[in-house]
């Protein structure tokens, strides 16, 4: 794929291995052409908030079901566990009815169509993301919070103080998953927006593909600088990310 970016369109049509001549033209070409700047902002911009969002939704739930003694704990925790083997494909339709606002009243307008909430709101939970969360928090020693309690610390307060300084390697794991994740969006952007507005990357390739036919020297520099922003953010947190890994292979 970088090989093919960087020839001619005869070398990329021939299939060359190597090109001649680099041709950086053709990021130009790619970057400044068919609003690609522009989509490439919008899946940075759903992409940031759908971290936010899982994170926010996440960490709370993680910690109750790893430190909090409530009624049906475990079996909640495990129907949730259960529910992972539902293919994510089947809850496209039930998730398409909610933001037609067809089975709950919707604020912020009738319809989440061709919306940024309609693309983010509902990926902003995550079971995946509490289970790993819950098995981490579960490794921090108990005798933290029964200093923390003996102190007067709430249970808020523990996780905010405590509980998530001492998990930032697996908070910036699940953090990077969850990027790639709606950084992936593609059926879903297809499927409620009609509009150009709020279209990510993904969906723009698919669309310049028939906008180049078959110059496969710009469609693989298109797909190149597509998956630099999440080169880049492995890059700066791969540290934090191989330490979170390791640390799920040590006994509590």
């Amino acid at each position: 794929m970088i090989s093919t970016s960087f020839m001619t369109v005869g070398e990329a049509t021939n299939q060359y291995l190597f090109p001649k001549k680099l041709m950086f033209e053709n990021y130009f070409h790619v970057w400044t052409s068919s609003n690609f700047q522009r989509y490439t902002l919008n899946s940075l911009i759903i992409s940031s908030i759908v971290v936010l969002g899982i994170l926010f939704t996440s960490i709370p739930a993680a910690y109750s079901f790893a430190r909090i003694d409530f009624p049906f704990k475990n079996a909640i925790f495990y129907f949730l566990i259960i529910s992972l083997m539902i293919p994510e494909i089947i809850m496209l339709l039930p998730h398409l009815l909610i933001i037609r606002g067809e089975i709950i009243p919707l604020p912020f307008g009738p319809s989440w169509m061709n919306s940024l909430q309609g693309l983010t709101v509902p990926f902003m939970g995550n079971i995946f993301v509490i289970f790993l969360l819950r098995q981490y928090f579960k490794k921090i020693p108990k005798e933290l919070w029964e200093a923390a309690r003996m102190d007067g610390a709430s249970h808020f307060y523990f996780l905010y103080k405590v509980v998530i300084p001492l998990s930032l390697p697996i908070i910036v794991t699940v953090s990077l998953f969850s990027f790639i994740l709606a950084w992936n969006f593609f059926a879903w952007p297809l499927l409620i927006l009609t509009k150009e507005d709020w279209y990510p990357v993904t969906v723009s390739i698919y669309g310049y593909i028939r906008e180049v036919g078959p110059q496969f020297n710009l469609l693989m520099a298109a797909c190149v600088i597509s998956i630099l922003p999440i080169l880049t953010l492995y890059f700066f947190t791969q540290k934090l990310f191989l330490e979170s890994i390791s640390n799920f292979g040590l006994k509590q």
